[in-house]
């Protein structure tokens, strides 16, 4: 009837509780009606009785309405007294004034069915036990206080008994649930824990996550597959189609494939998006086990960023060629810094024109492994430590391209042959100023080799991805790169040339993955005066500073 060790409110008690209190009411009403039949169309009963079953309806009325259940459990409190103690002095007074041949002893099971439902075994037991004796006293009192009538006194002890018995199983039985509905909602919470951190675990994850079913509806996505995609939670709905977008199609064909024939085990894709390039992915999928009363089942598909999965395993497979070439570096400067100048002071000397032509070439190769020695320690460099100063600058990338790609113009003359189409006017990114210089001025160089010398044969522009990073994009108009050149484009020491070190596009790459950005290569088209043309580009996939989410140039796309 009230709170016990320390426990909180049971919804499971609180529903039983009203429903027995709403049951004592409905038994109040009842028996007024019948009393009030009887006093008008039987025969009259005395007022008082009359008044004792409107005082119990109100006294019914008034628990129902005012008094809150407490929890199972405790010995005694006051609600017993204007609960179960109300109703066994009430049916006792009843039954002592009993009208015509109405028997109100089976109205005494109420009182301990609430006892040992909402009380302890105690107070249970205790209620059965003052019913039994009370009516054995009734039965008493019938029979003169004498022995005669052993059958009405056996009875009345038979149904005594049945009411300590029916007490003690009753709440024994309570007991039980209370407890499995205590252990149940500790489940829960240890559940509703354990998924609280699921979704933190998979939120934090840098694979991406669908969990897509029968309908290709995307049920749960996390923030790395939405960044895959494409989409983000202020556009797309938590719950989306795969069909919704046409990137995506071929992930609902591999969800297909996963529900109708076997899991998809490492599979790669590519998504064509609108407003960014594409994405590689490896897509596996796993199928959750049918479930028997709808049929359905669903698809878990893991994503991985084929990009991002070479990145890591480049790096690792060139940390330990990074330390030896640093070490050979450094060994190879002292003697070719003897050679060069050795060979100024010889050239002093000479004025045979032969050997002034075996001394130039001496000095031009030597410069040119001085060339290679300083970008092989530019690697270790961008390899090395990030510098906390340069990986949190915040710098406004459409003004420094202007600028630095004015003094790349200045310097080689190249007029109208480079255009800027900068979409992002006072957008700031985090990136360092210096390493922005280098990695445009070595694609500017890559791009001014190969395209042509018509006007807008490169061309440099900005715009940003919705709710996305910041796209810097060097296109020229030369020839398509071959097949063996672009899968091996951004590793060390590889170049088409005889005379590159190979090492621009990697110490490039490098340079962005300290700063979290990204670099790529794609064969697009663009407008070239009134033609289109396919050209190459690299892309650079920029952060943007915190907060710098405009909404001017969201939509703003790269000129084509």
């Amino acid at each position: 009837m009230g709170a016990a060790d320390g426990d909180t409110e049971l919804p499971g008690f609180a529903r039983l509780w009203t429903a027995f209190m709403s049951a004592r009411l409905l038994i109040a009403a009842a028996i007024l009606g019948l009393h009030v039949a009887v006093h008008f169309w039987v025969r009259p009963l005395p007022l008082w009785i009359l008044g004792l079953c409107t005082g119990y309806l109100a006294m019914t009325v008034l628990a129902r309405t005012l008094a809150t259940p407490q929890g199972p459990g405790r010995s005694f409190d006051r609600q017993w007294v204007y609960t179960a103690g109300l109703d066994l002095v009430f049916f006792v007074v009843l039954q002592a004034n009993q009208v015509g041949s109405i028997n109100y002893v089976p109205l005494v099971a109420l009182p301990v069915l609430m006892s040992a439902v909402m009380g302890s075994r105690a107070l249970a037991l205790g209620t059965a036990a003052l019913v039994t004796l009370t009516l054995l006293a009734h039965s008493l009192w019938n029979n003169d206080i004498g022995w005669a009538g052993t059958g009405e006194i056996a009875q009345a002890g038979l149904a005594g008994g049945g009411m300590l018995i029916l007490a003690l199983l009753t709440n024994q039985l309570s007991a039980r649930l209370a407890r499995e509905e205590v252990a149940a909602r500790r489940s829960r919470i240890e559940a509703h824990v354990q998924s609280l951190v699921n979704g933190m675990v998979i939120d934090a994850m840098d694979d991406g996550v669908l969990v897509v079913d029968t309908d290709y509806m995307v049920r749960s996505a996390n923030p790395a597959a939405r960044l895959m995609l494409g989409s983000d939670r202020e556009v797309t709905p938590d719950q989306f189609a795969l069909d919704d977008n046409p990137a995506w199609l071929q992930l609902a064909h591999i969800a297909r494939q996963t529900f109708e024939d076997e899991p998809v085990d490492a599979m790669e894709v590519t998504l064509h998006h609108e407003d960014r390039h594409s994405s590689r992915l490896q897509v596996r999928t796993q199928r959750t086990p049918t479930v028997s009363d709808s049929g359905r089942c669903l698809c878990v598909m893991f994503m991985q960023d084929l990009r991002e999965m070479e990145a890591q395993l480049r790096t690792e497979k060139l940390a330990g060629m990074g330390r030896m070439s640093a070490a050979v570096a450094h060994e190879i400067r002292n003697p070719l810094a003897a050679i060069s100048q050795a060979n100024a002071l010889l050239e002093e000397d000479l004025t045979d024109p032969a050997l002034l032509r075996l001394t130039t070439m001496v000095r031009q190769n030597a410069d040119r492994l001085g060339h290679i020695v300083e970008d092989v320690l530019d690697v270790v460099r961008a390899q090395g430590p990030a510098d906390p100063h340069a990986a949190t600058d915040t710098l406004e990338l459409d003004a420094l391209v202007h600028r630095f790609c004015g003094e790349w113009i200045a310097q080689h003359g190249a007029g109208a042959r480079v255009q800027l189409h900068l979409g992002m006017p006072e957008l700031p990114v985090v990136f360092s100023p210096e390493h922005l210089r280098r990695i445009l001025v070595n694609l500017l160089d890559n791009a001014a080799r190969y395209a042509t010398h018509q006007a807008g044969a490169i061309q440099v522009s900005t715009h940003p991805v919705r709710h996305g990073p910041a796209m810097l994009m060097v296109w020229s108009n030369g020839p398509p790169l071959e097949p063996s050149v672009r899968r091996h484009l951004f590793e060390p020491f590889f170049s088409s040339e005889s005379r590159s070190s190979g090492l621009g596009l990697f110490i490039c790459r490098e340079l962005c993955e300290r700063h979290g950005a990204s670099i790529g290569y794609e064969r697009t088209e663009r407008a070239q005066g009134s033609v289109a043309v396919d050209g190459n580009e690299f892309f650079l996939s920029l952060r943007r500073a915190p907060g710098a989410f405009v909404t001017t140039f969201l939509d703003s796309a790269p000129p084509t």
